[in-house]
């Protein structure tokens, strides 16, 4: 966490990543009030059902995610580069890597789950 009130500079080749899943890399850098995490997906990589009480933006620099959302993921959403997917909060969704992917995605608050042992873990039951 930041100091309140401080800018604070990050090069993300410096930040320690956390492999998720053998086709899954992960980067967070935390703010008071948001958090951004880069996610590096290999062609294949899967994000199983969840859902978080945190507001997502999902902003796709390289590749190709394809998502599904709802109750009942009746819902699916191509997202490619240069294109945003805006997930309110507590909507379930999942992802699919369609190609080799580079995503950041913005949750307000941050993900307190993330922040605990396993709270990645549906990760791995992709």
């Amino acid at each position: 966490m930041i100091k309140k009130n401080a800018a604070s500079h990050h090069i993300w080749t410096d930040l320690q990543a956390k492999r998720l899943d053998p086709k899954i890399m992960q980067e967070i850098i935390q703010g008071n009030d948001m958090m951004l995490s880069r996610l590096t997906l290999k062609a294949g990589a899967q994000v199983s059902r969840h859902s978080h009480p945190n507001e997502q933006f999902t902003c796709i620099l390289e590749g190709a995610l394809e998502f599904r959302l709802g109750e009942d993921l009746e819902q699916s959403a191509t997202v490619r580069a240069g294109e945003v997917l805006h997930i309110p909060a507590n909507v379930p969704h999942s992802a699919f890597a369609l190609e080799d992917t580079i995503d950041l995605d913005i949750f307000t608050p941050p993900r307190e789950d993330w922040m605990k042992p396993g709270g990645e873990d549906y990760f791995r039951k992709g």
